[in-house]
């Protein structure tokens, strides 16, 4: 469509920025002036006007009533011990009552002042405005935080990546660590399995708390469950002796603990057999490295049979091709790219205030395309920059780690309490990450300071104009301090500090690390040595199966053919000799099965220290479960009874 002087062209009034806070699907083409003549295609994703303002609005309130109201509820909601949903929410409710009071308090102070200053006369749509203000300062200092972070530690882990040796070490590290978590794991699981058998064999079948007790043992390991109901006795009342009985509070508080502890055990088991995983693939990759006939040898291969992909495509010499030479210098590519996106944004968060001269390099890269309305080029540079911008902040966000408190962990072994701070930080970092992408391009007028029409996210926003203050300072010099961070974080300052309070971090000049290096290392080969007696003991089990047959079919052989020979037309005294003699060949070959037998049940032991304790969750999961005690009080299970 061709522009004009009377009217302007559809794409000068489209409030659709392509690509702007991810809405890549809603763009049209840059507007022009209306004295340029100039053809511009109308694009095959374009959407109408006013579309695009109710769906942002729709996303952002949506995203600030969970950041702010719901989430922060549900999350006192996970971590109650409470046994009904009401009692769940009771506690919920008084846990955020401070909470939520603090935003009342601020909220009843900012109307107060209002009020007594008449010549302020701030209407709704400025009092908006202010709230959006704040809730996107907030999240722009989150932001810059995380981002300084993500843009240095990212390019750097794909580097140490290409590094085998490193990553072993490290991975000797972790596994020091992770025993040690372990260890304070089954111990506080101990601890708290012994309170409950307290509690349940002071607590008998008929009193009124034992469906409490009933819905606490129902979260316990099944061998502890099986322990306790075997010292039970059902016949014995509550009121026959005069005994002190936990009040429903005290249990509520046990059941919190009993979920913690349970969930923070099979958590640390989980993970400590993904890092053995890890720890002997690292190691085979170093033993392969030296082989000549270049093919990679696993030390325990999988019991599962190879599928096409692993026989026609990954085969052992195309796997010892990319883990031992390609891998390396893939990641090393990877690393070198990223690190070139870093400086980018870098460069781009220092200077995107300038306007004249054009200093962000984004900025440069659109107005670029802004001449030839290159609708391609727009979406594609918008999205990678976002990609890139959303993976530097999200990644920094699993990786934080506030002791047990907040943690996100690998294999869906994350607590409900963590999974929902998560969603919080996501909601909260995502207004002010697009609204900083925008600020990037100089599509943003209120940084800018440009004369365009708005995008749909901006009108949203509104006019930060109402707060010149945060709009001409805060905005525009803060993001610069992502240099600091950027050198802090390339120096590793953080890890340096955490380490002179105590806290173990992996540093190359520390001799604690290599201290813990050293014992991971030991922990890893006694593994390896377990799993080598167990793979050793089924190996030979097989052989004898492979050597005298399975005593079981031969046993069933014989009796089909004693069958066969009694339906025989044969005379009865040969029958009955017949079947004597079968009775004899079986009677004489006991002795043998019973030895085939018994070296088919007979395990590897390991002799050391851990094979000796009594861990109840490393049982079979088939294991029955006889002997749990349930008492005979009525206890429903509900739909979030579990949670």
């Amino acid at each position: 469509m061709e522009t004009s002087r009377s009217s302007s062209a559809w794409c000068c009034s489209a409030r659709c920025w392509p690509g702007t806070c991810a809405s890549s699907s809603s763009s049209s083409c840059l507007w022009t002036s209306a004295r340029v003549r100039t053809l511009c295609h109308k694009p095959w994703s374009y959407i109408p006007d006013g579309i695009m303002p109710v769906f942002w609005r729709v996303v952002y309130w949506t995203s600030q009533c969970l950041t702010w109201l719901l989430l922060p509820f549900m999350q006192s909601y996970a971590r109650s011990g409470g046994f009904s949903i009401t009692g769940k929410i009771k506690t919920a409710l008084i846990e955020n009552a401070i909470y939520y009071g603090t935003y009342l308090l601020i909220f009843g102070s900012l109307l107060i002042y209002v009020a007594v200053h008449p010549e302020l006369r701030l209407s709704w749509y400025e009092l908006q405005t202010i709230g959006i203000t704040a809730a996107n300062t907030w999240g722009l200092f989150l932001l810059v935080l995380l981002l300084g972070y993500g843009l240095v530690e990212i390019p750097r882990s794909y580097w140490n990546s290409s590094r085998h040796g490193h990553l072993l070490v490290k991975t000797y590290f972790k596994a020091s660590k992770l025993m040690t978590e372990k260890a304070d794991a089954e111990e506080n699981l101990e601890d708290v399995m012994e309170e409950v058998r307290k509690v349940s064999e002071s607590i008998k079948y008929n009193h009124p708390l034992r469906k409490y007790i009933d819905t606490i043992l129902r979260k316990c390991p099944l061998d502890y469950q099986e322990k306790m109901g075997r010292n039970m006795d059902d016949y014995e009342d509550f009121d026959d002796k005069q005994n002190t009985y936990p009040t429903e509070k005290s249990l509520v508080k046990l059941h919190k603990q009993v979920i913690y502890a349970v969930q923070r055990h099979n958590r640390t088991r989980v993970q400590w057999q993904i890092l053995l995983q890890q720890a002997i693939h690292l190691e085979d990759v170093a033993k392969n490295e030296t082989s000549s006939t270049h093919q990679f040898v696993h030390s325990f291969p999988s019991s599962e049979p190879a599928g096409w992909f692993s026989r026609y495509i990954y085969t052992p010499t195309v796997e010892w091709y990319w883990e031992c030479f390609l891998k390396r210098w893939f990641y090393r590519l990877l690393s070198i790219v990223l690190t070139l996106f870093s400086v980018v944004v870098v460069w781009s968060e220092c200077t995107f205030f300038s306007t004249r001269p054009v200093l962000s390099l984004f900025a440069i890269f659109i107005q670029l395309a802004e001449r030839d309305y290159n609708y391609l080029y727009i979406e594609m540079a918008c999205f990678i920059t976002i990609f890139f911008l959303c993976t530097c902040v999200y990644s920094t966000v699993f990786r934080i780690r506030v002791f047990n408190y907040y943690y996100l962990a690998s294999h869906h072994q994350t607590d409900a309490y963590s999974l929902q701070f998560s969603g919080m930080l996501f909601c909260r970092l995502t207004p002010p990450l697009c609204l900083n992408f925008l600020g990037l391009i100089h599509m943003d007028s209120a940084i800018s300071h440009q004369e365009k029409l708005q995008t749909a996210y901006t009108s949203i926003m509104g006019s930060m104009r109402v707060l010149s203050f945060i709009a001409n300072g805060f905005y525009i010099y803060y993001p610069m301090l992502i240099v600091i961070l950027c050198i802090a974080t390339y120096f590793s300052l953080g890890t340096r500090c955490l380490n002179l309070l105590g806290f173990q971090q992996f540093m190359d000049d520390s001799e604690m690390t290599s201290d813990l290096i050293d014992e991971g290392k030991e922990l890893i080969r006694r593994e390896k040595r377990k799993r080598q007696r167990i793979e050793d003991g089924e190996n030979r089990r097989r052989e004898w199966k492979e050597r005298y047959g399975n005593p079981r079919e031969d046993y069933a052989a014989r009796n089909r053919s004693s069958h066969e020979m009694k339906e025989t037309s044969y005379s009865d005294t040969v029958s009955s000799s017949n079947s004597r003699q079968a009775k004899y060949s079986r009677s004489g070959s006991r002795a043998e099965r019973d030895r085939i037998e018994l070296l088919q049940d007979a395990e590897p032991l390991d002799f050391n220290a851990e094979a000796l304790t009594d861990d109840p969750l490393d049982a079979e999961s088939g294991r029955h479960s006889g002997g749990r005690y349930l008492s005979m009080s009525s206890s429903r299970s509900r739909i979030f009874d579990d949670i």
